[in-house]
C-alpha cells in the first residue's frame, strides 16, 4: 500500500476503534498529526531503551515484537497484524520501551504522537477507558502465556504457538494452511525453545501426520490432536 493511497478517510477508518470515541474537533486534531511510514522487512519501528514518542497502528504487513533475553537471545513476544496498535504502554508507565519492534515483512504503519493522545485523554473519558481496557486485556494474556511457557513441555508450547497463529492470522483458502509464514527461529523464540528443538518437534508433528510442512508453510492436518497436545502440554 503506497503512501498516496492513504487518504484521511482511510486513515480514519483504520483507526476507527479510536476515532469513533472522539468529538469532531478531537478527531481533526488527531488526524492532522498522524504520519505514515513504509517499512522494509526487518526495519525497526522502535528499539529496546527508546523513549516512547509515538503510538503505532499497523495498516498492512506484520510487525514482530521482540525481547532480548540472556546471552543476547531474542524472545518473540507477539506478531502484530492489521489493524493493531502498540507502543503506548511505556508512555503511560512513564518508562522507556522494554521491547523492540521490527517489520516481519514489508509493512505500512501510522505514527500517532502520544502527547496528542495524552492531551485528548485529559478531556475524553471514553478514550481513557479504551486504553485502560486494552492494557488490562494485554496484561491478562501475558500472564496466561507466561504460565504456559514455563509449565508446558516443548510439544505443548509449540502446539500452543501454532494454534495461536491460527486463531490470530487465520487460514488460507484451503482451510488448513496458516496464513503467516515464520522462520524456524521465530517459531522457536515464540515457543521459548531452541531452534533445533523447534525443528525436531515440527518434524515429529509432521511424522505423526498432525501437520504438513512445505518450507515456511505449515498445514494443519489433525486439529484434534494439536488441541490435545496444547491442552495437556
Amino acid at each position: 500500500m503506497a503512501k498516496k493511497e492513504l487518504s484521511l478517510e482511510l486513515i480514519e477508518e483504520k483507526l476507527s476503534m479510536i476515532t469513533e470515541l472522539l468529538t469532531p474537533e478531537e478527531k481533526q486534531k488527531l488526524l492532522m498529526h498522524i504520519k505514515i511510514q513504509n517499512l522494509r522487512k526487518n526495519d525497526f519501528v522502535y528499539r529496546d531503551g527508546d523513549q516512547p514518542r509515538d503510538m503505532w497502528c499497523v495498516v498492512s504487513g506484520k510487525i514482530k515484537v521482540l525481547k532480548e533475553g540472556v546471552s543476547g537471545r531474542s524472545q518473540l513476544i507477539r506478531v502484530l497484524k492489521p489493524i493493531t496498535i502498540t507502543g503506548h504502554r511505556a508512555f503511560f508507565a512513564n518508562d522507556v520501551h522494554h521491547t523492540s519492534a521490527a517489520a516481519l515483512e514489508p509493512s505500512v504503519i501510522l505514527r500517532i504522537p502520544l502527547n496528542i493522545i495524552a492531551e485528548i485523554i485529559q478531556q475524553n473519558a471514553k478514550l481513557a477507558w479504551f486504553f485502560i481496557k486494552d492494557l488490562a486485556v494485554r496484561l491478562g494474556s501475558a500472564n496466561e502465556r507466561t504460565v504456559n511457557l514455563t509449565q508446558k513441555h516443548v510439544r505443548g508450547r509449540l502446539a500452543e504457538a501454532i494454534l495461536f497463529l491460527r486463531d490470530t492470522y487465520g487460514l488460507e483458502e484451503d482451510g488448513c494452511t496458516l496464513s503467516i509464514y515464520l522462520s524456524r527461529e521465530d517459531m522457536a523464540n515464540m515457543s521459548n525453545m531452541t531452534t533445533s528443538n523447534a525443528i525436531r518437534t515440527l518434524s515429529a508433528f509432521a511424522q505423526e501426520k498432525i501437520i504438513a510442512i512445505d518450507g515456511r508453510k505449515i498445514k494443519l492436518i489433525d486439529m484434534v490432536a494439536l488441541e490435545k497436545i496444547n491442552k495437556f502440554g
